[in-house]
């Protein structure tokens, strides 16, 4: 495979924009498409509609050279990339309605050879299931188009580096779609390439999330046993990561993202019976967001018992995890708009350092809201927190271990 080769890519999210501009970069000319106007008008711009480190570069610079553009039309090629959304449907079942509409809006303008791969989290089996909805529609197609799954497995603020540098697990739907995949990662990836099938490909991704999941619910209901029993989680965990074998994760409240909140419902959703611990897991996390939520109203009702009239609120931190502006599936978000609902006319101030406007939630000053509050509850370790000195005249509520690191 060689770089005269052209790009579609269908999602131009997290991590299809990203990606876009990474194979632009190698000199591969990247289509990306996306429903979202507005996503289209930006990138064609040189500008970027998300938060990420170094993005905004490889966007402007590709744009300008001519290597990178965007539609909101499938533009034809010979790699189609699927980074759509995978998100649920009822009782937390996956929804890949998007992955079908992407593959749909594909299937007329397949021609032999294309090499199709799809990113976005899916069940297992969503790749053969693909697969059938290709040589179905166009039969003459069939085993003349190369079909693989390459799960992302990116960090947020780091997407840029790890794109290029992590491992990637690839699995085709026969050997030769998982070489052709691989020749194109090759492009453009440092990291090790690591072929299976597309079955173990997809669960990998969702295994990979899980466990992270199953490690942060341990810690997470260690902070709840803690509590009641008086002690302190932040401390206790230090000492026991003293021990050569021991590494607990430090507890939050709860979690959130596009991954780790919701690839183990996956798991869960189709071996229900099997996957005892991880759905368990998910249940502790999920619960440690509504404690914390309950720990916050009970700390406004005592306030108001001891001082006759209710306290100003400041809810420090939105996003799902420290140091971006992600909003996806974030238990902080939950929180603050569980206390809003219960306001009653108190005044709470929304910080969010990473995001300088919201759409719907009116964000204050970092400093301004923890100088003006009486309770100040940290529920996402953001650095700009790290340099606030503890006042004692307020009520700090430290979920996420701020003043203990």
């Amino acid at each position: 495979m060689t770089n005269t080769i052209t790009v579609t890519t269908i999602g131009l999210g997290y991590i299809g924009l990203p990606t876009s501009a990474l194979i632009a970069h190698n000199g591969i000319k990247v289509n990306g498409m996306d429903l979202n106007a507005y996503v289209v008008e930006t990138v064609n711009r040189g500008e970027i509609h998300i938060v990420e480190p170094e993005l905004l570069t490889y966007v402007k610079e590709f744009v300008d050279t001519g290597f990178l553009s965007a539609s909101t039309e499938v533009k034809p090629a010979d790699v189609f990339l699927i980074v759509v959304p995978t998100p649920f449907k009822g009782n937390h079942e996956p929804d890949i309605s998007f992955v079908e509409g992407a593959i749909l809006s594909i299937i007329p303008i397949l021609k032999e050879g294309d090499l199709v791969i799809i990113e976005s989290t899916s069940p297992v089996g969503t790749t053969e299931r693909i697969r059938n909805l290709i040589f179905t529609k166009r039969p003459e197609l069939t085993d003349n188009v190369y079909l693989a799954y390459c799960p992302e497995r990116v960090l947020p603020g780091r997407v840029m580096y790890e794109l290029v540098n992590n491992d990637r697990v690839i699995g085709g739907i026969n050997e030769v779609s998982t070489n052709k995949a691989v020749e194109f990662y090759e492009l453009f990836v440092k990291g090790k390439l690591h072929r299976t099938n597309a079955r173990t490909a997809e669960m990998c991704k969702l295994t990979e999330n899980a466990s992270r999941d199953v490690q942060i619910a341990f810690a997470n209901e260690l902070s709840l046993i803690c509590d009641k029993a008086g002690i302190d989680v932040w401390k206790l965990i230090q000492l026991a990561n003293k021990h050569p074998r021991v590494n607990i994760l430090q507890p939050g409240c709860g979690v959130g993202g596009h991954c780790i909140a919701v690839d183990p419902y996956f798991i869960v959703s189709d071996y229900p019976r099997e996957s005892q611990m991880i759905g368990k897991a998910r249940e502790t996390n999920n619960y440690k967001t509504f404690w914390v939520a309950e720990k916050i109203q009970n700390a406004k009702l005592e306030f108001r018992l001891k001082h006759g009239k209710s306290p100003s609120i400041a809810i420090m931190g939105l996003a799902f995890k420290p140091n971006i502006d992600d909003l996806r599936e974030s238990p902080a978000k939950y929180i603050a708009q569980k206390i809003m609902q219960n306001a009653n006319g108190d005044i709470i101030y929304l910080v969010e350092p990473n995001i300088n406007e919201h759409q719907v939630l009116k964000l204050t000053h970092y400093r301004e809201a923890y100088e003006n509050a009486d309770v100040v509850a940290f529920l996402v370790a953001h650095d700009e927190f790290k340099s606030l000195n503890h006042i004692r005249d307020k009520v700090i509520m430290d979920f996420c271990g701020v003043f203990k690191q």
